[in-house]
């Protein structure tokens, strides 16, 4: 593989063109291709996003000898099929979370490409973020003391005209799959794998969850309370309560325009955590992750490795089983 790793975008939609914008920050990378499913979309793209090749097809992206690796950003309920055809064609592939809609499709995503040893990778980007990565530092510190609970809310009320894959069940819609998975993410990050799962949810008119509300119970007698919403705008925080301490991640838990607030005592007590920030959207650090792991011939990243992302999958199926959301990819067997 060449140093300068060439990048093919599959999907043209709105993180697309985000993805894009990052992937010019990086050295000794490049996009040399887009796909749509059709040129007309390709080329509209390409307008602001300039690539030597313009596909109007995936099935002629991935056949592409040119491209080194794929970021695979269509709507979750492609995300199987997407990478699973960039996989059958040798593409290295960056696939955009939710990795899949269950562990199923997620496990036969991993063993096709453990079986042609192939570099593949979900695209969690708020793992590979500054901010993340010191909130994780601070709390193996000991820096809070042990962590007794953490709570992550994330909604919004989206404007019209609404996107349709925030209701449509056909595309795996509801907030779990496309905004909770960041709660999950985080309270997995802080306290790993609960032994009990609650969960409940308010249908929006197509079934699917319009809200969700869900507990995790730990063995040392932690908790975690995690809520996400498309029927209000609310408070997009995390806070993790320590028996010495409390960390709280501002607006935008998740992005890297968060701030890192840092309670030692009383609540009136604060400490802005500094965390250097880099122009751009912030995809730009698991793209240079993505790089080093193909130089280096790697096959699983060390940091989301396939364990994380299973582990991920896994639980977001428990929730989903528990509030009784389900997806006609959840009946195949």
């Amino acid at each position: 593989m060449s140093q300068n790793i060439r990048w093919g975008i599959l999907g043209a939609g709105k993180i697309a063109k985000k993805f894009a914008s990052d992937l010019r920050l990086v050295k000794d990378a490049e996009l040399i291709a887009i796909g749509s499913r059709n040129i007309d979309t390709a080329q509209v793209f390409a307008r602001d996003y300039p690539a030597k090749y313009l596909h109007g097809s995936y099935e002629d992206l991935v056949s592409n000898p040119e491209v080194d690796t794929i970021y695979v950003a269509t709507t979750h309920n492609f995300h199987y099929e997407h990478t699973m055809l960039c996989l059958q064609n040798g593409k290295a592939v960056l696939c955009e979370k939710p990795f899949a809609i269950n562990a199923r499709e997620a496990s036969a995503m991993i063993a096709l490409a453990k079986e042609k040893n192939i570099f593949l990778m979900e695209a969690l980007w708020t793992k590979f973020l500054p901010h993340f990565i010191k909130v994780k530092e601070l709390v193996a510190s000991g820096q809070i003391g042990e962590v007794k609970s953490v709570l992550v809310k994330f909604g919004f009320k989206p404007t019209e005209p609404i996107a349709p894959r925030i209701f449509d069940p056909a595309l795996a819609g509801g907030t779990m799959l496309d905004i909770g998975i960041y709660n999950v993410f985080m309270a997995l990050g802080i306290l790993g794998k609960p032994t009990e799962i609650e969960a409940i949810m308010t249908p929006a008119s197509t079934g699917i969850d319009e809200q969700c509300a869900v507990t995790f119970r730990y063995w040392n007698g932690a908790l975690a309370q995690l809520f996400s919403s498309f029927a209000s705008n609310i408070a997009t925080e995390a806070d993790i309560h320590g028996s010495n301490g409390r960390i709280r991640l501002a607006h935008r838990f998740y992005a890297p325009d968060t701030t890192i607030e840092y309670y030692p005592g009383w609540i009136d007590s604060k400490e802005v955590i500094p965390v250097e920030k880099e122009a751009g959207w912030g995809y730009q650090y698991q793209i240079r992750h993505v790089c080093d792991c193909l130089r280096s011939g790697l096959t699983e990243s060390p940091v989301m490795s396939f364990a994380d992302t299973m582990l991920l999958i896994e639980t977001l199926d428990a929730i989903r089983a528990k509030a009784g959301i389900s997806y006609e990819a959840d009946k195949v067997v």
